[in-house]
């Protein structure tokens, strides 16, 4: 499939494996924590991550929706990734060192 083909405005699923994603993202930190004791999440940190993955699937869509062309949605989507990849990692280890930096 191409980039094209994903991106098109009428292709609907991408969309749906994009949002039955992210409940598979949420079970790699339960897998982990019964293999290893080093993953420690707690129930906040669930909440925190499932709001964070549902926030950047909803950017995501709206993207998808109000864009036209196909470079216009890729520079969207990568900029979504981008801050989302920047808040993870805010909240994870502190990168910029804000009062909600992880240890």
């Amino acid at each position: 499939m191409t980039m094209h083909g994903i991106l098109n405005r009428g292709m609907r699923t991408p969309r749906h494996l994009m949002w039955a994603v992210i409940p598979l993202l949420l079970l790699l930190p339960v897998l982990g924590m019964t293999v290893s004791d080093a993953v420690r999440w707690t129930a906040s940190d669930f909440i925190i991550a499932t709001l964070l993955l549902v926030t950047g699937a909803g950017a995501a869509e709206l993207v998808l929706r109000l864009s036209r062309g196909s470079r216009t949605r890729l520079v969207g989507l990568t900029g979504v990734a981008l801050a989302l990849a920047l808040i993870w990692g805010e909240l994870a280890v502190g990168l910029f060192g804000s009062p909600w930096a992880g240890s």
